[in-house]
């Protein structure tokens, strides 16, 4: 029987764990897409408990102590966060194959050198443990990133944020990791929102363009991208529905966004045009601009009506949608792809299922001007476990190149998940392992060892553009 999550956790046969070891675990972390504020990182934040740290906007936890019958007032209410400690740990303990399990142990292991299991009976141990760990200036924000070996993180950033916390970790000579900002347009594009006419207020504040039209719609987001490729932004990010397309005259999308800008209602149909329009106009400027668009689609949020009012969006309320008609996808890629200008572009789906469609998308649009230049992005939210990542590998493997993937990102808000990055890839060594002694590849320990830190690494600071050295062999 191996040991608990030991030193080979994951890691089955022997060429698995030398490709771990000697060429994946000290490779540096490039976290392209993440949640995480840059204010904290920019003021040094240290945490004064572990519940702070693990609890404080964690959805996927929530979802987890509600499933184990835990009272809200533990989960998002006035409890102390000793009692929110104690309410997670006993739920962990019931964890047994989910991510959480192993996310929650390897942060345990990596940053407070704990190696036992926690759960109700360990948890006044482990709280202790931790909250001595975190008052020490190791495990401040900054001190996490670098013992975490990151090079480089992307925030989530709205067209209106100032990115000044940006500005002033750039600026700090004593910090050498970059944390550039990402564009996320999400709010300029949701016509059908009731605040949608408040946040226009607040993007013509910021670009100081009056909009009136959807092409003064255009022009203050091109200011305000000039203003995020002034802070190095090599990348957007888009929460969609689905992918849809929906094409219009231009004449119609005036009308469609006058009548919303009279403060009246769209229809379904007059909002599915308008996000095509504004889909395709801002994949024409990341074309411009060198930029990669990312596609994250396949949710149905906020399901619970009740929870939601009283708790607002992002706490746990999410579910797969199903729908996703991948011709409308194609059809939306091809639109850019006809006038070459098709930006480089990573897609990914909620719904495992649509592996293949989307691996078979990819074949359709790739060319010389990039390599992988249409990717399918890492297994996604609810499919970052060990099947999940697995699945999505296997599927990308079977219908494209799984060499010029570009990895894992941490999609979170905490900043001990770093250590999801080596979760991954020890998958990837045990996937690309079993492969290796099944003799369906070479056991080329040359072209094995780049592959894993291409895929780990490499591959994404070639793929954004992004000012880092590569790393080979260790």
């Amino acid at each position: 029987m191996k040991q608990f999550m030991d030193k080979e956790f994951l890691l089955s046969t022997e060429t698995a764990q030398n490709l771990f070891h000697k060429y994946a675990e000290t490779t540096p972390v490039l976290d392209y897409h993440c949640h995480i504020a840059p204010k904290e990182i920019a003021e040094d934040r240290k945490f004064e408990n572990i519940t702070q740290v693990w609890l404080g906007g964690d959805h996927y936890k929530w979802r987890q102590m509600r499933s184990n019958g835990i009272d809200e007032y533990y989960i998002t209410g006035d409890a102390t966060d000793r009692e929110k400690f104690q309410k997670w740990a006993e739920t962990l303990e019931k964890a047994i194959g989910n991510p959480l399990y192993h996310w929650s142990h390897l942060e345990l292991q990596r940053y407070f050198g704990y190696t036992g299991a926690l759960n109700g009976e360990t948890a006044e141990e482990v709280w202790n443990l931790c909250n001595k760990k975190l008052q020490e200036d190791s495990m401040s924000v900054r001190n996490i990133i670098r013992q975490s070996n990151v090079k480089l993180i992307c925030t989530t950033d709205d067209p209106i944020d100032s990115l000044e916390w940006h500005k002033v970790i750039a600026e700090d000579e004593e910090f050498d990791v970059q944390v550039l900002p990402a564009w996320r347009p999400d709010k300029a594009m949701n016509i059908e929102k009731p605040d949608y006419l408040d946040y226009l207020k607040k993007l013509e504040e910021v670009s100081q363009r009056e909009i009136k039209t959807f092409e003064d719609l255009k022009e203050a987001l091109k200011i305000r991208m000039e203003h995020f490729a002034s802070y190095g932004c090599r990348a957007s990010d888009h929460a969609l529905e689905f992918v849809m397309y929906r094409p219009v005259s231009d004449e119609e999308l005036e009308q469609i966004f006058a009548k919303r800008m009279r403060g009246e209602l769209v229809s379904k149909e007059e909002e599915l045009k308008y996000k095509t329009a504004f889909m395709l106009f801002v994949g024409r400027e990341y074309h411009k601009r060198g930029w990669a668009m990312q596609l994250h689609y396949g949710c149905k949020r906020d399901n619970n009506i009740l929870r939601y009012q009283e708790l607002g969006p992002d706490t746990g309320y999410d579910c797969i949608n199903n729908y996703a008609p991948s011709s409308e996808m194609a059809d939306f890629l091809n639109a850019l792809n006809q006038t070459d200008e098709l930006p480089k572009t990573i897609i990914y789906s909620l719904n495992p299922n649509d592996n293949a469609a989307i691996g078979t998308i990819l074949g359709c649009f790739q060319d010389q001007s990039a390599v992988g230049k249409v990717q399918q992005g890492s297994a996604w939210w609810f499919n970052d476990h060990k099947t999940g990542m697995t699945e999505q590998m296997t599927s990308l493997a079977n219908l494209g190149l799984l060499g010029n993937f570009i990895g894992m990102l941490t999609d979170s808000r905490s900043f001990l998940s770093y250590t999801r990055h080596e979760y991954f890839r020890r998958i990837l060594c045990e996937m690309i392992g079993n492969w290796v002694e099944n003799g369906e590849y070479p056991a080329d320990e040359q072209r094995l060892g780049k592959m894993i830190a291409d895929i780990s690494y490499n591959n994404a600071v070639n793929y954004f553009g992004f000012n880092l050295p590569l790393t080979y062999e260790k």
